[in-house]
């Protein structure tokens, strides 16, 4: 059992992912802009950039310690060094280590001075780092030992005051008691008492307290810390050079670049991908056609050897052929969304040939009756077969009945087509009962009719044909058609009865074909006359088509008339008889 196309699924996430990326290199102009800025940025950076050279020294912050060798004694005792990060970076050590480079005969500003140093701390350490980066490797490294050393020394500063300050108080607690004691000391030699001698030992004892711990103050080590690495002068200047800047200005330009196609992207009407065209038309797609350069120059891919645009031609028609809903009905309608119909023209007029091919009796009919050239265009092709007899009968004259040609594929048999021709009321002969009864020959066992209408929406010639041939199959450029244009394809389709069986996407042509296709020589209407290929080589007596052709055995043409009155031995054509 056949079962019919279904569509994508949308729940496949890798190939959602594939189709977005896809998607974004679409834009490969604004990609290369993005790197070439990028690079451009990067360069100008390096190039214009003066050299920096940085000096690094590293202190030990230690806190002040009576006996630094006693068990259980601690390095980090009182000591943030978060704190002390901030006070590296102050404007007190700013201060200091400016006036001790003016000494130096470097005169600087405290704010420009601190404007090139950098202090961080190791994890789990008591070091602070002091980097500092000047213009000249000298400068780098006496700015960043005055800093180190400055800081040292306001930390200095600051233990030695807060021991003064501490001694003072102890002082100031210890003068009283020694008044006290110097008075119970006079009353002790006047009088006897034991609470005099009592309260006279307790003032001696207090005494004694203090000034051991103003002994213990005096004694206390009160060495800031250590400067572990001196700063030295750099050799080479720091910051990223050419190379390592030209990478990182690629990376921020491909970052750049897909920031600028993801923009584009979002404000693109055209069809981004393949599923979001299944999507937006409710159709599957059956097939994408390859580039030829030799397609520019004929229309009919198929009968050429080795072309891969025949072989996805003949793909694209087995696949309508087990389609349900194509097989019920066996009539096709090919259009195209908007613009030139040249692509629509072109598959139908390989599809009519792949039917041939597989034994069906094909009627193409041209619809296309405000610019009809098909043919012009198949004139090309090589004399072969006789087209289908189902197709040959004598009706009424004019069009379409006396439009009738057969179309020779070499090596794929033929198919017969009823070429279009200019009229003033379009609606009208489309709608006639003449056209009715040719679309009504898809009917017959094995028959397939193919009709090539207008681009659907600049005409709405597709549109009244759409009730008697319900299949429509929609040839477009992927980067050429929009997602509103097929949304309302599909609308205007349905709503006339019709259904989409699927979307052939054409590739266009390439640089070279549109030039050849530019400077080729055209007829007084504008198009491009048809290629004249060489003649085929004289056919034996006794052959079927010699012997079915009256008059000159040897005249076979491409394109045979099949309703003409007389041939040139003044009979019928073999083309009208069954």
């Amino acid at each position: 059992m056949t079962e019919p196309i279904r569509t994508l699924d949308e729940q496949d996430e890798p190939a959602l992912l594939r189709d977005q990326f896809r998607q974004l290199l679409r834009y490969r102009t604004l990609l290369v802009t993005g790197v070439l800025l990028g690079l451009l940025g990067s360069g100008w950076l390096a190039l214009s950039g003066e050299d920096t050279y940085a000096a690094t020294g590293e202190v030990s912050v230690r806190s002040a310690a009576s006996d630094p060798f006693a068990a259980g004694a601690s390095a980090d005792k009182g000591i943030n060094i978060g704190s002390e990060r901030q006070t590296a970076v102050s404007d007190a050590v700013g201060t200091i280590a400016a006036g001790t480079l003016a000494k130096q005969g470097d005169t600087v500003e405290v704010g420009a001075l601190l404007s090139g140093l950098q202090v961080t701390n190791p994890p789990n350490t008591l070091v602070l780092k002091f980097a500092y980066t000047g213009r000249t490797p000298e400068e780098a490294r006496a700015r960043a030992q005055a800093l180190a050393e400055a800081y040292l020394e306001i930390r200095r500063e600051r233990t030695e005051d807060s021991i003064d300050n501490m001694v003072d108080g102890y002082r100031a607690q210890l003068k009283p008691l020694t008044e006290q004691r110097d008075r119970l000391a006079e009353q002790e030699t006047g009088t006897s008492g034991d609470d005099v001698t009592s309260a006279r030992a307790n003032l001696i004892v207090a005494i004694s307290a203090l000034n051991q711990k103003i002994s213990e103050l005096r004694a206390l080590d009160t060495t800031p810390g250590y400067l572990n690495k001196k700063p030295v002068a750099p050799q080479h200047p720091t910051g990223a050079g050419l190379p390592l800047l030209l990478g990182l200005g690629g990376v921020v330009g491909i970052a750049l670049g897909l920031l600028m196609s993801w923009v584009r992207l979002v404000f693109d009407p055209a069809v981004r991908s393949t599923r979001e065209l299944v999507r937006s038309l409710g159709a599957p797609l059956l097939g994408t056609l390859p580039r030829e350069r030799a397609a520019a120059h004929s229309l009919l891919a198929i009968g050429r050897p080795g072309s891969r645009l025949a072989e996805e031609y003949r793909a694209v028609a087995f696949r309508l052929a087990y389609d349900p809903s194509f097989t019920e009905r066996r009539r096709l309608l090919v259009t195209a969304p908007r613009g030139d119909n040249d692509m629509a023209r072109a598959a139908a007029a390989n599809l009519a040939a792949a039917f041939a091919e597989m034994g069906r009796d094909v009627l193409l009919v041209e619809a296309d009756l405000r610019t009809p050239s098909l043919a012009a265009e198949l004139g090309a092709a090589r004399p072969g077969a006789k087209g289908p007899r189902w197709a040959t009968g004598q009706q009424e004259r004019g069009w379409p009945a006396d439009s009738r040609a057969n179309v020779d594929v070499p090596g794929s048999g033929a198919f017969t087509l009823v070429a279009g021709r200019r009229t003033e009321n379009v609606p009208r002969a489309l709608t006639s009962a003449p056209v009715s009864r040719i679309l009504a020959e898809g009917g017959r066992p094995g028959a397939v009719v193919i009709v090539l209408a207008p681009p659907v929406l600049s005409y709405a010639d597709a549109v009244a044909l759409v009730d008697r041939v319900e299949g429509v199959v929609i040839v477009c450029r992927p980067r050429e058609v929009h997602r509103s244009d097929l949304e309302r394809i599909r609308e205007v389709i349905g709503a006339a009865g019709g259904s989409v069986l699927g979307t052939l996407l054409h590739p266009g042509y390439g640089r070279v074909d549109r030039r050849a296709r530019r400077n080729a020589p055209r007829d007084g209407r504008g198009r491009q006359p048809a290629v004249q290929e060489p003649a085929a080589p004289p056919a034996r007596y006794g052959d079927p088509d010699v012997a079915a052709v009256h008059g000159d055995p040897a005249e076979t043409l491409g394109l045979r008339t099949v309703d003409e009155g007389h041939g040139r031995g003044g009979r019928n054509s073999a083309a009208g008889h069954r």
